[in-house]
């Protein structure tokens, strides 16, 4: 007994003093060393399995070239047939240290990479990871041949090859406004008829305004100052077309005319990097104007978005109101760039609550709700959280954040390793993969948590010198002197920015003002560590009621309970009875299902495509998840019928070129390239009676991931009436392969209890359990050594009287 309590006692110091204990040199050493067999099984993977192919398929082991693997929408839109995933990681070759690797790798791309391919690509996409891989590789491909003995055959092909693709990518900027369009054809430019591209009127906030590090750098390297012109010229226009009330930007904007099609306005998906590059160009380029448009930013982020720890997508025009009631994965970029301003505080809180969510659900899901549940379970092996680690471990110098990344390494270990590589999540909830593996898995997540890490002496470059990206290359801040610099903007601020504080014009010293003390950071991080609930003690609910049903099978009550494997006990036996009930029998129970507190989701009603016409009639019935607007089919008896016709452009993102079949159908779309209700809104306005929606990522289905509700765009969908409903991609199959087959098949689509065919129960007779919740105010230390004992739960006493119903008390500990 000695022994239990000393053992108890050793591991509540060892938790108490886990925050504030240094990680040794050792520890550290052993961390970075598996880090690094990491990225050798992920890069050496795509090298053995995929290369020349943009991306590795790591559960099928092979490469991912586009055209040969089922479309996956917009998702494709990354690949160009240009060795993606190679050139996004050439950079991250040298900061491991392994140049061998780096130079191969250099020969490889000189001699195999073509940039002229007819292949439409994202323009942000591309300039990001494509034109930034190139910049940073030639960076560093020329700093190893200036320091002698390696790359010297070296004759700036790198940059030769980003200057072509910079050059490929200048027509999308050939637009009235200067914005440019979100897709471009690496061959025939925009507006060639064999384009294949140009009808969008649209692009995100994020994609015009994430040009300019990588055009500047590409400027000042080559000496060519059109792509600089056009970036600063991009970055103008939003510039000018912000809220000036609010001074927020939403998130969509159309390229023709400026107006805001998306009023949303956050950090996250659609505008994240923007903000981030009007500071980081500052430190790249010294350029004042865009330090002063951050501020003007970040100020009103400060005052309408962040709501500590959370932050909180609200309207741009009404910025007290918010505009969703969830939050999604790439906002965790923020608390890193928080840091470069030098605002701790609100970067540790933030990234706190990051933590303590990927704590619940191992990653952090593409969205999770205001109450920290899942909204998209998706995790695609992305960076940020550990990009802003490594930062707040570079401010404070506090070992909580090794801690915090050697967290997300061993999960990445555990969770995404397979064979040929690390595999994408597709629900955190079932930790099914997907088959994929982006490139900014190599590009950024591995420089990060190499870095966190490494000593500045470790590493063959000076870090210091160097501003990362949005994707992690490598660009010199010497840029801002070493080069001539382009003509300045045509707009400055408005000249009444916010008021200065001490970091409006400087960057942040952490030597002065967080001098290595971790219990600066510490105590900000206690108010937010058992914020989702893990790990923290469940107090006592109030006293409420509810009733249970209780089937009559001819059994008594408590025989009942017993057959249910609900174990009774004489409250008697615990030594303590409440005086008001010693008239009746007392029994203490332990609910663990049917009483305990449970994070899962709000309840989705399963909703069905069930297939009528012949040969089906009725017996193919497949599994839809419902939309939060739109038709709603649960007021529908006999749900919706109708006939099927497959939507032109399948992905009903553009004008629809298929109006007269369409009309008085259900249309079958894929998701992907812009958001549901855009793509109901066109297939409504074309005739269409209803809209099901197949899920455009391979091997989804229903069976390993959970159904979810569609929801909207931000804005009102009250015009959107028809019912809409969603597919995984295997039920998906067995749909168009029957419409492939048969041509005219009807479908009824209604919820899934109600699907023709399904029987019928009789409703039960039966009686009713009385449990009231209250909280029981004797015996807390014996309590705590039930509770100790029985793992957790809720104890409840049911109470039954002679002539009197059956009743309960429960008590959560």
């Amino acid at each position: 007994m000695m022994c239990r309590i000393f053992l108890l006692i050793s591991l509540i110091g060892w938790t108490r003093c886990q925050e504030s204990q240094h990680m040794t040199p050792e520890e550290k050493s052993i961390i970075r060393d598996r880090v690094v067999e990491m990225f050798d099984h992920a890069y050496g993977s795509y090298m053995k399995y995929a290369y020349p192919a943009d991306e590795l398929m790591p559960l099928s082991c092979k490469g991912r070239v586009r055209g040969q693997e089922p479309n996956r929408g917009d998702i494709d839109d990354s690949l160009g047939k240009f060795s993606l995933t190679l050139i996004d990681t050439l950079d991250t070759l040298v900061v491991l240290n392994k140049l061998d690797e780096f130079e191969d790798g250099v020969k490889k791309a000189v001699a195999d990479v073509r940039l002229d391919n007819d292949v439409v690509v994202s323009v942000f996409e591309t300039n990001i990871r494509v034109l930034g891989g190139l910049l940073g590789a030639h960076v560093m491909a020329d700093l190893l041949r200036q320091r002698g003995g390696r790359m010297q055959w070296y004759k700036d092909e790198l940059l030769s090859m980003a200057t072509e693709l910079g050059h490929r990518l200048l027509p999308a900027f050939n637009t009235t406004s200067g914005l440019p369009y979100p897709k471009v054809n690496l061959r025939y430019g925009v507006r060639n008829p064999l384009s294949r591209t140009g009808t969008e009127s649209d692009t995100c906030t994020a994609c015009a305004g994430t040009m300019i590090l990588e055009f500047a750098a590409l400027s000042r390297l080559s000496g060519e100052a059109v792509f600089e012109e056009h970036a600063r010229r991009a970055l103008d226009v939003l510039w000018e077309r912000r809220q000036k009330g609010s001074d927020l930007v939403g998130t969509v904007i159309n390229i023709h005319n400026g107006e805001w099609v998306r009023r949303d306005s956050g950090v996250g998906a659609g505008i994240d990097s923007y903000y981030e590059y009007l500071m980081k160009a500052y430190i790249l380029l010294g350029d004042k104007v865009f330090l002063e448009r951050f501020n003007t930013h970040y100020s009103a982020i400060m005052k309408y978005i962040s709501q500590p720890p959370l932050l909180l997508n609200v309207h741009m025009h009404n910025p007290t109101v918010s505009a969703r009631s969830w939050m999604d994965s790439l906002l965790a970029f923020f608390p890193g760039l928080q840091v470069l301003r030098g605002d701790l505080k609100p970067a540790i809180e933030t990234h706190e609550m990051l933590y303590q969510v990927t704590k619940q659900h191992k990653f952090l899901p593409e969205a999770f709700t205001t109450e920290f549940r899942v909204h998209w379970g998706q995790h695609l092996l992305r960076p940020e959280f550990a990009e802003s680690t490594y930062y707040l471990y570079k401010a404070t110098g506090d070992p909580y954040y090794l801690r915090v990344g050697q967290s997300i390494a061993e999960k990445l270990n555990a969770y995404a390793r397979v064979p040929c590589g690390f595999a994408a999540v597709q629900d955190v909830r079932t930790g099914t993969h997907e088959d994929r593996m982006d490139s900014f898995f190599l590009a950024e997540m591995f420089k990060y948590l190499y870095l966190l890490f490494t000593e500045k002496t470790q590493l063959p470059i000076d870090i210091d010198d160097y501003i990362f990206t949005t994707e992690a290359h490598l660009l010199p801040v010497s840029l801002s002197t070493a080069q001539p610099s382009c003509q300045g903007n045509r707009t400055g601020s408005d000249g009444e920015g916010p008021e200065d504080d001490l970091f409006t014009h400087t960057c942040p010293s952490t030597d002065t003002l967080f001098p290595n003390n971790p219990t600066f950071a510490k105590s900000i991080r206690d108010s937010y560590k058992y914020l989702t609930g893990v790990g923290r003690a469940v107090h006592p609910s109030p006293v409420r009621e509810i009733e249970l049903p209780l089937h009559d099978g001819g059994m008594e009550p408590v025989e009942f309970l017993k057959s249910m494997g609900i174990s009774l006990t004489p409250l008697s036996d615990f030594g303590t009875v409440d005086a008001r009930r010693e008239h009746t029998a007392v029994y203490r129970v332990k609910l663990v299902a049917e009483v305990s507190q449970t994070l899962d989701e709000e309840e989705v009603v399963p909703h069905a495509v069930q297939l009528i016409s012949p040969p089906f009639l009725g017996r193919t019935v497949l599994t839809a998840g419902p939309a939060k607007f739109g038709l709603d089919l649960t007021t529908r008896e006999h749900g919706v019928k109708g006939s099927l016709a497959k939507a032109s452009p399948y992905t009903a993102c553009g004008p629809v070129e298929n109006p007269a079949e369409l009309k008085g159908h259900i249309a079958v779309a894929l998701r992907g390239d812009c958001m549901f209700a855009a793509k109901a809104r066109r297939l409504q306005e074309a005739g269409a009676t209803g809209v099901i929606f197949i899920d455009h990522r391979e091997g989804s289905s229903s069976e390993e991931t959970p159904l979810f509700q569609m929801v909207g765009d931000g804005d009102s969908t009250a015009d959107i009436t028809l019912p809409l409903v969603f597919l995984f991609s295997r039920e998906g199959a067995v749909l168009t392969a029957a419409l492939e087959e048969h041509r005219n098949v009807d479908v009824l689509l209604l919820p899934k209890e109600r699907q023709l065919g399904r029987a019928k129960t009789d409703k039960p007779v039966g009686i009713n359990i009385k449990l009231r919740l209250a909280e029981d105010q004797d015996g807390e230390e014996q309590e705590e050594e039930e509770e100790a004992a029985s793992g957790g739960g809720s104890i409840v006493e049911v109470v039954v009287g002679e002539g009197e119903e059956l009743k309960g008390d429960t008590t959560e500990p």
